[in-house]
Formats: structure tokens, sequence, C-alpha cells
């Protein structure tokens, strides 16, 4: 059998951080949007062992999924399976691509398994993965809370809006990000709080800035930069305005139109006969 689904990237509508606690972790708030912009992932039982193919070779051999699979066989049987992964969103951007990619192999891994494990427990694995990952059990729109364990889905956006994604070329490391946060007091701002802000913002590089403004600059009605960076992107009214503002950055990095998914798009699996493509 073949399962297929998509591995959504997220946007970070609003990011505040907080002190990190004695372990050196910290406390978010944020609330996240699921994109079209996707990974693809395909799983196959009935293979002869276990393995991992990817499309992108700088993804290591270790890494979200085979942590995933490794996690989820701690609680319950699972048979041998080759994983392709698809990889198109680009790591060091804050759009979640490796978190996405786990989380849902997590809910494929549910399905073979014949749906054995309860909520609790595929919210453990996701959590002992990363942060984002519970998120990614769930999609849509949702507010999270705590070191992402706290997931709060929220309504979907009708209408769903368009969002131009910019990555610039360069990444951002995420711990180093946080280091160079933690140099600096900030309150912990709340729920609400606007306009939207992503606390990284603080100490993103001037290219992310730059974008940022040059995305307000065509017309979006919002622009932020997403997680810790180094993607930026902004809200537009209608596709058209989207598309209009993409071609005038086409030279800044790379660049997505794409559309805000509700949480039954972002949760679809597809199931096919083992000899399909």
């Amino acid at each position: 059998m073949v399962y297929r689904t998509e591995c959504q990237a997220k946007l970070n509508l609003f990011l505040a951080v907080g002190p990190p606690d004695a372990s050196g972790y910290h406390p978010l708030r944020s609330v996240f949007q699921s994109i079209s912009l996707a990974d693809r992932l395909k799983v196959e039982t009935g293979v002869a062992a276990t393995e991992f193919l990817c499309n992108d070779h700088t993804v290591p051999k270790e890494n979200t999924l085979t942590k995933a699979l490794r996690l989820f066989r701690e609680y319950t049987e699972v048979p041998d399976v080759r994983i392709t992964l698809d990889k198109r969103i680009p790591a060091q951007s804050g759009l979640g691509g490796g978190s996405s990619d786990a989380g849902r192999l997590i809910a494929i891994l549910h399905v073979i398994t014949g749906r054995r494990l309860s909520e609790r427990e595929q919210r453990e694995i996701a959590g002992a993965v990363g942060s984002d990952v519970p998120f990614f059990l769930v999609g849509g729109r949702a507010q999270i809370e705590g070191f992402g364990e706290r997931v709060m889905p929220l309504d979907d956006p009708d209408p769903l809006p368009w969002y131009v994604v910019v990555r610039p070329p360069f990444g951002c490391s995420t711990p180093e990000m946080y280091r160079a946060l933690d140099q600096y007091e900030r309150p912990f701002l709340d729920f609400g709080y606007m306009p939207a802000v992503n606390d990284f913002e603080s100490v993103a590089p001037w290219g992310c800035l730059q974008l940022k403004a040059a995305l307000l600059a065509q017309g979006a009605v919002e622009a932020l930069l997403s997680g810790s960076g180094s993607a930026v992107f902004g809200r537009f009214d209608d596709e058209r305005a989207a598309h209009s503002a993409a071609e005038a950055l086409a030279g800044e990095g790379m660049v997505w139109v794409t559309q805000a998914t509700t949480r039954a798009d972002f949760a679809r699996i597809e199931r096919g006969a083992s000899g399909r493509g």
C-alpha cells in the first residue's frame, strides 16, 4: 500500500518569545497558519526493509522523519516502510518544513498501524521530535503556547488569505537567533497585541527587514518574518495582487505565491495500491 500526503509549511502570524527556563528552553505565544507551499511525502508498506529516500542531498540520513519513525516504534509495532520525501520547503527559513514532515509521517503511521495510538501518545511523539511538530498533527490556524505542546485550533479564515513568501539567499540558524534574542530584555507579549509582531525581527538580518519593507511597498496588507527566519511573508487581498507582488520581487530569492489552508485540506492522506508510480 502507498500513502501520500502534503507536508505543508506554516507562517507565524504572531510570535512572542519568553525568557528561557532553567533548562534553556523558551516558552512561546504564537499563531500558526498552514499554507499551500508543501513538501511531498510518500510512505510504502510491503517492502523488504525500511529506508529513507529524498531528492535533496542536504537532508541528513538522521532527520525528523527517521526520528519520528523510531519514536513511533517505541509505542507500537510498525512494519518496514519506504519513506520518500520530495523536499520543496528550504531549511533555515522559519517555515517549519522538517517539523511538518515529521507530523505528517506520524499521521500516516497512525493509519498504517490501525490507529492504535491515542491522541496523547501521538502528541508525546511529536513533542519529542521538536517543539513545532505538535501543530503539524492539526494544521489550519491554531494558537500555540508553552513549548509548542499546547495547540488550540482556531476557526479557519474565510475567505482564505493569499500570501507572498520570500526566502532570501541566506538562512537563519534557529539556535543562533535565540542566542541573539537573549542578549536583550523584552516583554513577553500576550495574544491580541497589535500590530502583530515577531520578536525575532529585533535580531533578524537587515536583508530580512528590507524584504518586509519591499512586500509592504508592493501592497501587502501586513508583512512579517516567519519563525526565526529567514523567510518573510506578506498578506494580500487577492491572488492577482499577490502574483503582481511576487513578479516584482522575483530577483530577491525564492518567491512563492501561496494560500492559507484549512485543517481538512491539511489532514488529507491519499491511499493507493503499491503498483502506482
